[in-house]
């Protein structure tokens, strides 16, 4: 099957590549080909001479769903792909999916059938490697489902299930009995709160920026490390090794990682996505923060991710000033024990509101963010309130979010 023997051969070529030399010989070669071969057949990169990276534009969502056809071979316009997604999600033999939209801005992907077996057969061999020793259950937990996952469920040793967060989906996952949870950190936490009845073998965060707050709860309930899967409708950008650590997918992607002001290890993210064909991703800005780590004990010789800092977005500008939102987020967990979740907003040029959960010392909260703020502005505006934190299960979690628009650029990124 396709899946399996995608899946073999990811497997296979991991256990291969045992250094950054070997990894970046082989990626390289891939990257000439893709730019020679593919990126040419659609009509934004028609007729320009392309050998190098550097010959094509960067590019951002704003510029895809301008002229979705021109960066697809089929011709398939954004019209036509939101027509297809509201009915059978695909056209013709090719896959259509769309993004939750958390910032409102919505986008679209088209991959062919063999593109959405290798993206399953990827995920397998890096999240389940020796998956096909052993029958898993599989329950993904998202708030939009797609045909990417389907195909799964043509496997002798592997069911997979989509549960619709927006639905009631307590009962059903319980009687599942999943052996691997793939979900948002929000809904793992509210498995840990109710303490289902679960006891999977893997467990992995995805669709969220996974705080340390989260990561800890859960992480303690399962009593087992919580993983992660770093995807986006541009693609499958990194996953957990086995000891944890999330390891970008340099086998199928090429990431320029800009450095984002003073600290060596922030880093913007710009991808170009050779494994793909249909649409072509090629210098693709992502809306993301990340921050570099050191090598892992497994030996896998993929760069390695410490934290997905957040969405460029939801960084705070003070007094021209930019403050990533790992920095707020620090200030107002260190303040209080008893913070497990919490909101925190810029609303104005110097006003920032923030939310913590009913019994927390909003006066403690209040003197840790206003301390590490003054490193940035003396005049800034900080309410801290006690308020109702349930989450919304139809939008994903944004705990740090920027709803004031009159910032600055960040330093190393235009902001979106």
């Amino acid at each position: 099957m396709f899946e399996v023997r995608h899946a073999l051969l990811a497997y296979w070529l991991a256990r291969r590549i045992k250094t950054r030399a070997q990894l970046k010989g082989r990626t390289a070669a891939k990257l000439h080909n893709w730019l020679q071969r593919d990126v040419p057949q659609v009509p934004f990169y028609a007729g320009r001479k392309v050998t190098t990276l550097d010959d094509l534009p960067i590019i951002d969502k704003a510029t895809l769903m301008a002229d979705f056809a021109a960066f697809n071979t089929a011709g398939i316009t954004a019209e036509m792909g939101w027509q297809a997604f509201a009915g059978s999600k695909q056209i013709g033999k090719l896959v259509v999916g769309a993004s939750t939209g958390t910032s409102g801005n919505r986008g679209l992907f088209v991959i062919s059938q063999a593109e959405r077996f290798r993206w399953l057969g990827s995920i397998l061999a890096k999240a389940l490697p020796g998956f096909w020793r052993k029958r898993h259950r599989v329950a993904v937990l998202l708030p939009l489902n797609t045909p990417l996952y389907d195909s799964a469920n043509r496997m002798q040793r592997l069911k997979l299930r989509f549960f619709d967060i927006g639905q009631p989906w307590e009962d059903d996952l319980a009687a599942f009995q999943p052996t691997v949870i793939i979900a948002p950190p929000k809904v793992l936490r509210q498995i840990a709160m109710q303490a289902m009845p679960l006891a999977p073998e893997h467990v992995f965060a995805a669709a969220e920026t996974l705080d340390p707050v989260d990561a800890a709860f859960i992480a303690a309930h399962f009593n087992r490390p919580l993983r992660q899967i770093y995807m986006a409708t541009e693609g499958l950008f990194a996953v957990s090794c086995e000891q944890g650590t999330l390891h970008l997918c340099e086998d199928t992607m090429h990431f320029e990682l800009p450095q984002v002001g003073d600290d060596p290890d922030l880093r913007a993210v710009i991808v170009s996505d050779f494994s793909r064909r249909t649409q072509i991703m090629a210098r693709y800005r992502m809306n993301d923060l990340i921050r570099l780590g050191p090598p892992c004990a497994c030996g896998l010789p993929h760069q390695t991710v410490a934290e997905v800092v957040g969405r460029v977005d939801d960084c705070f500008t003070l007094a021209g000033m930019t403050i990533t939102p790992d920095v707020m987020r620090n200030a107002v967990v260190d303040a209080d024990r008893k913070i497990t979740d919490f909101r925190i907003i810029q609303t104005g040029a110097t006003e920032i509101e923030v939310l913590v959960p009913y019994g927390v010392d909003c006066d403690a909260v209040l003197q840790a963010v206003m301390g590490a703020l003054r490193a940035w502005s003396a005049t800034a505006r900080v309410i801290v309130r006690a308020a109702d934190l349930k989450p919304d299960m139809s939008r994903k979690l944004r705990r740090v979010e920027n709803r004031w628009r009159g910032g600055v650029p960040i330093a190393g990124i235009d902001r979106q």
